[in-house]
């Protein structure tokens, strides 16, 4: 994706948080940004900044806050701006770049952005699937190096984490899910 901003610029984006794990939505105007952040939201994140996100770099780590003048308010289209509750700072673990539908990989290798000097992980999403919030949190929970708290999900895969490790302790078993499944 061609939006880029340099640390301490601003980047026309859009960033969300769940707890402390940041996502930065990217993608041309129109392409959902907004209305993803909205379902993010509604799932439990928080905003950051819509339209316009600042970009800085503190000790290695991509932080994103919003601009003043933009703090709190999220673009409701056909309905006008909203100002919801926000946070003035965090740091991104996952860089969303929004696709149309059938357009992102099926089974994509992990991807790795650039942004201002600090490699950040990426992900293609058509923000319109009906998934598309959990998969987004699914993501940005395996970004960050910890199971999503939804649905104990990390992603798996060649050059993902430790094939046979599971965080937080938890114990998962092969084989059928229930009796049914067993037949």
């Amino acid at each position: 994706m061609a939006a880029t901003a340099t640390a301490g610029g601003t980047m026309h984006a859009t960033c969300v948080t769940f707890d402390d794990i940041g996502i930065l939505l990217r993608g041309p105007s129109g392409a959902g940004k907004s209305d993803q952040a909205l379902r993010l939201i509604d799932a439990g994140a928080t905003l950051v900044a819509d339209d316009q996100v600042r970009l800085t770099v503190d000790d290695g780590v991509l932080c994103a806050s919003p601009p003043a003048e933009l703090a709190g308010l999220l673009e409701l289209r056909g309905v006008g701006l909203a100002r919801l509750p926000f946070v003035s700072g965090v740091s991104i673990c996952l860089v969303a770049d929004l696709v149309r539908c059938g357009v992102a990989e099926r089974l994509p290798v992990e991807d790795w952005e650039i942004c201002s000097g600090v490699r950040v992980r990426r992900v293609e999403i058509a923000p319109f699937e009906q998934t598309a919030v959990a998969k987004l949190r699914i993501a940005a929970y395996d970004a960050s190096g910890r199971n999503d708290p939804v649905t104990g999900a990390r992603l798996h895969g060649e050059g993902r984490h430790d094939e046979g490790s599971h965080d937080e302790g938890r114990e998962y078993e092969e084989g059928p899910v229930n009796d049914r499944d067993a037949g």
